[in-house]
C-alpha cells in the first residue's frame, strides 16, 4: 500500500470540492485527454506538449512525472494525503476505486478517483517535522516515501491519528528514498511556519494563547480586558477602540487552543455572547481550525463574527510583530528574512 500527496489547487481553492465529493482530481487546466488511453509516459508527454505548446521540456517532464501515476500507479487501497492551505490541518483518504475520465469536465475536473476520508482535519502538529518536510514538496501529486513515512503514517492510523511517539520518530532512519520525491524542492516558508507554530504551542499553551491574541489586538490599537484563566462567562477577551476601550468596533473574542477543530454549536455560543456583552462583532480564534461545515454555514453571520485559524493568527502576528510588547517578543523571538522565491523548472 502506497501513500500519495495530492493537492487541491495552488491556493487550496478546490479543497471543499475534494472533501465534499469524496474525490481527488488532477487539476491541470484544459487537460481533457483520457489518461487510461495513453500507453506510456512518452505518449503523455506528447499529449501535454500539444495542449501546452508554450511550455518548455523540463516543465512538461515535471508535469508528466506527476500526472502519470494518478491513472497508472495509484491503486485501490492506497492512501491519499491532502494538506489544506485554508487551515493548518491534513485530510487523509483511502482510494476506493479506479481512475475515471469525464470528457465533459467541467474544466479542470476531467480526471478523478474516489476516496473515503478516514482522517479528517488532523492537526499538522500531530505529524513529525521530517514528515511535514516531505509534505512541503513543490509538487501537486507525488508518492510519500522518505524516512519510512508509509509505515509511520499507517502506525498513526492505527492509533487514531494521534501524534507519533518519540520512540517511533527516534527509530526512523534519516535517509531519503530513491524516488523522484527525494530530489524535489521543499516549501521553506511552509516549514518555517510549522516551526513557529510548534514554538507557540510550547510557549503559549492553554490560556497562554489568549494572552498572545490579546497582545496582537493591543498592537492593532484595541484596549482589552482578558478574563482570568478558568470560566470566562462566554468571552476570553473584550476589546474596544480608544484609550479606554469605549469606542467601536467592540469585539467579543473566544480563543481555543485544543487539538480538535471547533464545531458549529461552539461558534454559536460566541454569537450569543456578542449580544450578552453588547459587542458589535465576535472573533473566534481556534488554533486547530474549524470543522468543514462551519465556514459554509456561517454566511448568515458574516457581519457578526470572524474566524481565525492558525493561518490567520500567524498572519496577524507577523503583520503586527514590531508593535508587540518587548517582553512578549523576548518569549517569541522572530526574524524576518528574504530568500529567492521558488520557481517551477523550465
Amino acid at each position: 500500500m502506497a501513500i500519495w500527496l495530492i493537492r487541491a489547487g495552488s491556493y487550496g481553492e478546490y479543497e471543499q470540492k475534494f472533501i465534499q465529493e469524496k474525490r481527488v482530481y488532477v487539476t491541470w487546466d484544459n487537460f481533457n485527454q483520457d489518461l487510461s488511453l495513453l500507453s506510456s509516459r512518452d505518449t503523455l508527454y506528447a499529449a501535454m506538449a500539444s495542449i501546452y505548446p508554450d511550455s518548455k521540456p523540463k516543465r512538461l517532464q515535471n508535469w508528466v512525472s506527476q500526472v502519470w501515476p494518478f491513472a497508472h500507479e495509484i491503486n485501490t487501497g492506497d492512501l491519499v494525503i491532502l494538506p489544506l492551505k485554508t487551515q493548518p490541518v491534513i485530510y487523509i483518504g483511502e482510494v476506493t476505486g479506479d481512475y475515471h475520465f469525464e470528457p465533459d469536465g467541467p474544466n479542470p475536473f476531467y480526471h478523478w478517483r474516489p476516496v473515503t476520508w478516514i482522517g479528517e482535519a488532523i492537526p499538522r502538529s500531530n505529524f513529525s517535522q521530517d514528515i511535514l518536510y516531505t509534505l512541503g514538496a513543490f509538487l501537486t501529486i507525488c508518492r510519500v516515501q522518505r524516512n519510512n513515512a508509509e509505515a509511520r503514517i499507517n502506525a498513526m492510523r492505527a492509533n487514531d491519528w494521534k501524534p507519533e511517539s518519540v520512540a517511533a520518530v527516534a527509530a526512523t532512519p534519516a535517509v531519503a528514498a530513491d524516488t523522484d520525491e527525494a530530489a524535489v524542492s521543499t516549501n521553506l516558508e511552509e516549514l518555517a511556519l510549522d516551526q513557529i507554530a510548534r514554538v507557540i504551542e510550547a510557549k503559549f499553551k492553554g490560556h497562554g494563547l489568549t494572552r498572545l491574541v490579546e497582545a496582537i489586538l493591543n498592537a492593532q490599537g484595541y484596549t482589552t480586558y482578558r478574563s482570568p484563566e478558568g470560566s470566562d462567562g462566554g468571552a476570553d477577551i473584550l476589546a474596544g477602540t480608544g484609550p479606554l476601550g469605549f469606542g467601536a468596533p467592540r469585539l467579543c473574542v473566544e480563543v481555543k487552543s485544543e487539538a480538535s477543530p471547533i464545531d458549529r454549536p461552539t461558534v454559536d455560543k460566541l454569537i450569543g455572547a456578542v449580544t450578552k456583552f453588547k459587542a458589535n462583532e465576535g472573533l473566534f480564534v481556534s488554533w486547530s481550525g474549524f470543522k468543514t461545515n462551519v465556514q459554509k454555514e456561517l454566511a448568515a453571520s458574516f457581519f457578526t463574527v470572524r474566524l481565525w485559524t492558525q493561518k490567520e493568527l500567524l498572519e496577524q502576528l507577523f503583520a503586527h510583530y514590531d508593535k508587540l510588547d518587548e517582553d512578549l517578543k523576548a518569549e517569541l523571538p522572530l526574524k524576518r528574512i528574504w530568500m529567492i522565491a521558488a520557481q517551477e523548472e523550465e
